[in-house]
């Protein structure tokens, strides 16, 4: 089964039907078709009738929604011209606009594409360094998957057991801004060693300070009442993770509304676009999880388990392995098939070794950063090549976000010795 599934990949096929197609072709290979039943009744009970799933087509029905009514585009101005006098300043906009983005959209291609065409172009334009520029962009639109609200986090909610949707969030939130700290960081060190790289902008482009934070609070207020809305019900506890999400596509379909931005056209491609990345998400959770279920039951799972507890009984050696298992697949499959494919394995496991099963989650989540990041396949870099010009190169993409690559694993690092990132605030709210 994982060469067919490797050979299915390679081929280029959607990862979703290779998923299914490797599941019946494994059940009649192993001569056991009858499993296919378990798997549909398994397919059935546990993914189409998932309550939490209905929040993943309602964060991206509000993505489209808060896309359509300009906030992004407003809010990245007002930071820029606040920014404009500090060396490096267009670098930090576009690192804290992408952290509002990841907060209020949680979908990668959403916020990549967003921040590549409001900010690349004028990154250039004023001398900053396209490694830089292109890096910078791509690695800071990736933390749409780890700041709460995330589809992956409310995914992985639904397959690890004991977990909340809830606890997730808040064990994700402060590494999650800590990461987004660091890229701002190393955007002021890169500015303060090779100012060249990421000069200031032009004085005669500068405004007045009053203008500039009253452009500032007019345009931050939306999204922060957002932010406040969902977060803010969730965490304390008044709404569900799905309630959550009705709550944040109701508001952002307010700000669409106040701003005068609404249009049954735009309605209707938002619902349509919606239902398309919500089936696409759909199809990947059943193949993946018609392939695990024929995997576990033909032995492939407990065969796999031994062989990951035979390479060490030291706890943080095991779960080395598996998150290096987690960054190597992150080169050729996208973050829902390695949740969906690795959870069965790597959590039975997590338990057995006495380990917390929300920081493993959590850490598990930070590397997945990367699954967007690492060629040959991250998917960062192809959003980045096809809104760049002609003259930064795919090698100029690719050097660019390996700092950032260093970045993330420098943070899974942090996270190993100081567990607390993760488990405090869940502690703090849920006990």
């Amino acid at each position: 089964m994982s060469g067919l599934l490797l050979l299915g990949l390679f081929m280029g096929h959607p990862l979703a039907f290779v998923l299914g197609g490797t599941a019946v072709l494994g059940a009649f290979i192993a001569d056991r078709p009858q499993v296919l039943g378990i798997v549909i009744n398994r397919i059935f009970g546990d993914v189409l009738d998932n309550y939490v799933l209905i929040a993943i087509p309602l964060f991206v029905l509000m993505a489209r929604f808060l896309s359509d009514s300009g906030v992004t585009d407003r809010m990245f101005e007002a930071l820029r011209h606040l920014m404009s006098r500090v060396s490096g300043g267009l670098g930090l906009a576009v690192v804290f606009i992408s952290i509002l983005l990841a907060a209020t959209t949680g979908i990668i291609g959403a916020s990549i594409t967003v921040m590549g065409m409001m900010a690349l172009r004028p990154m250039l334009q004023y001398g900053y360094d396209k490694r830089l520029a292109t890096g910078l962009i791509g690695a800071s639109g990736c933390l749409g998957i780890l700041i709460p609200p995330s589809i992956m986090l409310i995914l992985m909610a639904s397959y690890a057991p004991g977990l909340s949707v809830g606890q997730l969030f808040a064990g994700a939130m402060i590494p999650g801004l800590l990461l987004g700290v660091m890229y701002a960081i190393y955007v002021v060190i890169i500015a303060w060693l090779k100012p060249e790289w990421a000069p200031r902008i032009a004085e005669s482009e500068q405004i007045s300070r009053g203008a500039m934070w009253k452009m500032l609070i007019v345009e931050a207020v939306p999204p922060l009442i957002l932010i406040l809305g969902i977060l803010g019900s969730l965490l304390a506890g008044i709404a569900t993770a799905t309630e959550a999400s009705a709550i944040g596509a109701a508001l952002a379909l307010l700000i669409v509304i106040a701003r005068g931005r609404f249009q049954w056209r735009t309605f209707y491609s938002a619902l349509l676009e919606t239902g398309r990345t919500s089936a696409m998400i759909l199809f990947i959770v059943v193949g993946a999880t018609a392939f695990t279920g024929v995997f576990n039951i033909t032995g492939g799972l407990r065969a796999s388990q031994d062989l990951i507890r035979g390479l060490a009984d030291d706890p943080y050696t095991l779960i080395a392995v598996m998150l290096l298992v987690v960054f190597i697949l992150g080169m050729f499959l996208d973050w829902t098939g390695i949740v969906l494919l690795s959870f069965p394995i790597f959590l039975p496991l997590v338990n057995e070794m006495g380990v917390d099963p929300l920081w493993f989650v959590i850490l598990m989540a930070v590397v997945l950063q990367t699954s967007f990041l690492s060629p040959p396949f991250g998917y960062a870099l192809f959003y980045m090549r096809a809104i760049s010009p002609p003259h930064v190169t795919t090698t100029d993409i690719i050097i660019g976000v390996l700092p950032f690559i260093v970045m993330v694993l420098m943070m899974c690092a942090a996270m190993i010795l100081f567990p607390a990132l993760v488990t405090w605030l869940p502690l703090a709210l849920y006990g």
